[in-house]
């Protein structure tokens, strides 16, 4: 049993619970695009992103909710690329299929994370204790099965919780600071500046990779190149906690926007 729900949020972790519409903190109405997928490189081919964590710089994870895909995934996955950078996806499991896998695995190849968003993003703080497990086994599965582990972390769909899934999910909660980038009328100069109003050491900023929302991708010319300028290094949720000494414990209670 894990110890009593603190909800410690903070103002801050507050600001984007009502985003996580029909995608998670920050999510809900999808943009539209007729993109075509985008193929896979070989995965022989993805070099593991090269970089080093300095524990006395600021620290902040880039992470993404309601993949996979093979569009808006990886056009994110060749923004990591690009700038050099690592983020965590918070992916769903009725999302991954035979072609969407093959952004998982690039993912991970690239030294990315791969962490549990439920199975089907519905509301689980409605749901029974075997449901809520159904849930989380499932995408724990499916990633298990795609790159031999299991995820380390969720992100409550909606950042909807309740003292049953506390009970049982035996990983700690992720929330974040976030842009309401799941709204298609948010401008892409939105989507970053939201974001770097918000920043500071520690952050874990909530982003979305749900099908479709290449203003994200475009968000992230402006927000990665200037949280660079500020002298953040991203990181992983799981580097981001070892850094910043948080253990990662099965029986914690709090919701994350900032650890440490």
């Amino acid at each position: 049993m894990k110890k009593p729900i603190l909800f410690l949020l903070l103002a801050l972790g507050l600001f984007g619970l009502v985003g996580c519409n029909s995608s998670s903190n920050q999510n809900s109405t999808k943009a539209n695009s007729n993109q075509e997928s985008l193929e896979s490189p070989n995965q022989e081919e993805v070099k593991k992103i090269v970089y080093e964590i300095d524990p006395t710089k600021p620290i902040i994870a880039l992470t993404f909710d309601d993949g996979p895909n093979t569009t808006t995934t990886m056009r994110v996955l060749d923004k990591c690329e690009e700038y050099g950078v690592v983020a965590s996806f918070f992916v769903i499991g009725n999302n991954i299929n035979e072609n969407s896998a093959e952004a998982i695995k690039r993912a991970y190849a690239l030294g990315c994370e791969i962490d549990n968003h439920s199975k089907t993003h519905g509301y689980l703080n409605k749901m029974t204790e075997d449901e809520v497990k159904a849930e989380i086994q499932f995408t724990n599965d499916k990633v298990k099965e795609l790159i031999g582990i299991e995820p380390k972390f969720f992100r409550p769909p909606y950042i909807a919780t309740s003292s049953i899934m506390y009970d049982s999910i035996d990983m700690p909660f992720i929330c974040g600071i976030g842009s309401n980038d799941w709204d298609a009328k948010v401008s892409v100069e939105d989507r970053a500046g939201k974001i770097l109003d918000q920043i500071k050491d520690g952050s874990i900023i909530l982003l979305h990779d749900s099908e479709g929302n290449l203003k994200t991708v475009q968000a992230l010319d402006i927000l990665i190149p200037e949280l660079k300028k500020q002298g953040y290094q991203f990181a992983t949720v799981s580097e981001l906690f070892e850094a910043k000494g948080v253990a990662i414990d099965p029986e914690d209670s709090m919701l994350y926007s900032i650890v440490g």
